[in-house]
């Protein structure tokens, strides 16, 4: 969702962007995501490319050459030294973990836990259906279902998760054709089988620590290879709501409800 929201911005004209990452990310859907470039040192998705940084003094030089820094920050305190103009909170943590108002004259938060007007000047509703996308001034996203969304009539079955705790290990691959039945990986001994005919869409990294029912990958039924390598339907809608909330706030004329 991150990745997705700062390609449409960067798409946009809004070039100085600086991501924030733990350590170690847990995404699954690596192809589609920046975190990689953590592991592989640089990542591009859709033609845009996101480098990581191992001091903040390189941003200035990254931004020049059009590419987007990346940057082991989990606390994000590089917003002290930046003071950026939005921040967006888009960890997904299904609870705020620490984002206020006073982070940035515009604080846009993403899905369950926040409260636009208390956390955050607005929300994005993430959760899938009619209110997709929707930018929400005053109030929270719907609840955390638990439930992921629906793919050719298909929601719990296709995503794969931990069995227990341990080190995630696998020699399968984002892209690949696999059966129902068939081995995906193993943790601490324990298989992970998918539970459906498709494509494996999102991986965990192999050697990633997981926690038992950590999600962990993701089947896609329509068996397609090439959505493993564009961002999705709902990281689209996600991020044009984002990118309305920046407008809203600092182009358009006689709007001051995100004042």
């Amino acid at each position: 969702m991150a990745t997705g929201t700062a390609c449409r911005l960067y798409s946009s004209g809004f070039r100085k962007l600086l991501m924030t990452e733990i350590d170690k990310p847990l995404t699954v859907r690596r192809m589609v995501s920046f975190s990689e470039a953590l592991y592989e040192g640089n990542w591009s998705v859709e033609g845009i490319e996101a480098v990581r940084i191992q001091a903040l003094d390189q941003v200035a030089k990254l931004w020049q050459e059009q590419c987007i820094p990346i940057f082991v920050d989990p606390a994000a305190s590089s917003k002290a030294i930046f003071k950026p103009d939005v921040l967006l909170d888009a960890i997904l943590a299904k609870k705020n973990l620490g984002t206020t108002m006073n982070d940035a004259p515009l604080v846009i938060a993403f899905g369950p836990g926040f409260c636009a007007g208390r956390d955050a000047h607005c929300v994005v509703e993430t959760n899938r259906g009619h209110d997709l996308g929707r930018l929400i001034l005053q109030g929270e996203a719907a609840p955390d279902t638990g439930t992921p969304g629906e793919i050719q009539g298909h929601s719990i079955l296709r995503v794969l998760r931990s069995p227990t705790d341990g080190i995630f290990e696998s020699d399968q691959h984002i892209g690949s054709l696999v059966e129902e039945g068939e081995l995906i990986g193993q943790v601490a001994g324990q298989p992970v089988r998918a539970s459906l005919n498709g494509v494996i869409r999102g991986l965990i990294r192999p050697g990633t620590p997981v926690n038992r029912r950590l999600k962990i990958g993701d089947i896609d039924p329509r068996g397609n290879p090439s959505y493993c390598n564009t961002i999705s339907e709902k990281a689209r809608a996600i991020g044009g709501t984002a990118l309305e909330a920046i407008l809203r706030r600092f182009n358009v004329p006689n709007t001051t409800d995100l004042a």
